[in-house]
């Protein structure tokens, strides 16, 4: 089961295996709440746990603080199972965009590597009709949302988009208001690593995150 929206806030239930594992995901959710001086409500059930995230200051409304602590300890349960405790804890996110238009019908793709450039995870996003500036910067933002959930500490990004790489990195201005909220929204993430970095490469070098950008567009189409 996934996060969802429920009038009480953010709203997902875990299930493990007895109550002592849930009891020490309780304890490592109560850690979380209070690095980001962020309370969840949580309700515990024997081997069942329960969390709702809402912003009480926000008028009792889902906020960036809610989606991204859900983020965080959704990276905990992932963690925490076999096959995720053995994913690399440094990894390569290559990530692209492209609107057939622009505006037009549009797509977001990237590809998770481990240092060795073994593939993690590979995904296309169909986006609808936006621009080639939203898709390039929501490739990125999906990309840390899935490391983040794979419990990568240290991310190298790659994108062919000289304007998001040197926008994250604060060489350049974000002038167009339509990227200041998701450009904000990708700084609080990058927050959660121990350290990310930006680095501009050629599109020759950038074909994994491109296929997956158009290979969602001809499904689409």
């Amino acid at each position: 089961m996934s996060w969802q929206k429920t009038k009480s806030g953010l709203y997902r239930k875990f299930t493990f295996k007895n109550f002592n594992e849930s009891i020490d995901f309780i304890n490592q959710v109560a850690k979380l709440a209070e690095i980001n001086n962020h309370h969840p409500t949580i309700k515990n059930e024997y081997n069942i746990v329960e969390v709702w995230l809402i912003t009480h200051d926000q008028n009792n409304s889902v906020t960036e603080k809610d989606e991204q602590l859900s983020l965080q300890i959704d990276s905990l349960v992932h963690s925490s199972t076999s096959t995720k405790a053995i994913l690399p804890k440094e990894i390569k996110l290559y990530a692209d965009g492209g609107s057939r238009g622009n505006p037009g019908p549009s797509a977001s793709g990237f590809v998770l590597l481990s240092m060795d450039d073994q593939i993690l995870h590979c995904q296309g996003e169909y986006l609808g009709i936006t621009t080639n500036n939203q898709a390039e910067y929501q490739a990125l933002k999906f990309g840390l949302e899935e490391a983040l959930r794979m419990g990568a500490h240290t991310v190298h990004v790659y994108m062919d988009s000289l304007l998001v790489i040197n926008q994250m990195k604060g060489i350049f201005k974000v002038k167009n208001r339509d990227l200041w909220p998701i450009h904000e929204s990708i700084k609080e993430t990058a927050t959660r690593f121990s350290h990310i970095s930006y680095t501009h490469v050629p599109r020759e070098l950038n074909k994994l995150a491109d296929k997956a950008v158009n290979d969602t567009l001809d499904a689409q189409a």
